[in-house]
């Protein structure tokens, strides 16, 4: 990812400087134009925007400790949680840093194509050094808050969905298969469903944040029902059932919760009761 980052920015013309652990991986870059450093503090050096991307914060705060980073914007693009931030830009602002914490919401090969979006979170005057460097990177650039946590909180809340939405879609390649269905018209059915399926969330979403759950239009019941007709059907057919279970399995515990009557957002009210006081865990 970090490569693919520099790529894009050195395709749009910006001057670029490069670190990696690795020497080699540098070298497609340099290639490319950017200057190849021989340290971190080295790279540091040549910037006031300094961009980080590795594989988790501890490395990023262990990479920097000896550089100096007073007066320059530090954008994090690697993968942490809202913890990981809050913890980071104090450990920037102790070291004269402005800070901007970001989640990128694309694969390396989307960066720089209109696909590709990032998040940043933090900072407004970070945002507004990096703002031009970012937007080389990505063709959708948001700012969701000065509150340095927002961006990895909604990083971690989209890539939720996503790894809960491609379980189902595996298990869905499964039927398909064991009923000799192509696998391309399975991918174009859900790429045409997908309107209606963003429109189910932006009702869950309204109705989460109403706190109203009577009334819909089915009900938690309806939808246990038809998980345990899928996990039969993979049953009856020698499929892993292991996706479907556990999905029949939390909204049975809704019902227990007595939630059947309402809508299947009301599973909510069921995760917030079971997470553990703050500090419990």
């Amino acid at each position: 990812m970090g490569s693919a980052l520099a790529r894009a920015l050195l395709e749009r013309g910006s001057s670029v400087t490069v670190w990696n652990r690795t020497a080699a991986k540098a070298e497609p870059l340099e290639r490319r134009g950017a200057r190849r450093a021989a340290s971190p503090a080295e790279a540091v050096r040549a910037s006031p925007v300094v961009i980080v991307c590795v594989t988790n914060y501890e490395q990023t705060l262990a990479l920097l400790a000896d550089t100096e980073l007073a007066g320059r914007t530090l954008v994090q693009l690697s993968t942490g949680s809202p913890r990981d931030a809050q913890r980071a830009e104090a450990w920037a602002r102790e070291r004269g840093a402005d800070y901007l914490d970001g989640a990128i919401l694309a694969t390396p090969r989307q960066i720089g194509t209109p696909e590709s979006a990032i998040l940043v979170s933090g900072s407004s005057r970070a945002f507004d050094a990096s703002r031009p460097l970012l937007a080389h990177m990505a063709a959708t650039v948001s700012h969701v808050g000065e509150r340095v946590s927002a961006a990895s909180a909604f990083d971690l809340a989209f890539l939720s969905m996503l790894f809960g939405a491609l379980a189902g879609f595996y298990h869905a390649i499964t039927i398909a298969e064991s009923e000799q269905l192509p696998l391309s018209e399975l991918a174009g059915l859900i790429e045409a469903s997908g309107p209606a399926m963003l429109q189910m969330m932006r009702h869950d979403a309204s109705t989460v944040a109403s706190g109203v759950f009577e009334q819909p239009e089915a009900t938690l019941d309806i939808c246990h029902q038809a998980l345990v007709l899928i996990e039969r059907s993979a049953s009856e057919s020698g499929l892993d059932a292991s996706v479907p279970t556990f999905l029949a399995r939390l909204f049975a515990a809704g019902q227990s919760a007595g939630l059947g009557a309402e809508s299947p957002a009301a599973l909510v009210k069921l995760l917030r009761s079971r997470a553990p006081a703050r500090g419990d865990a």
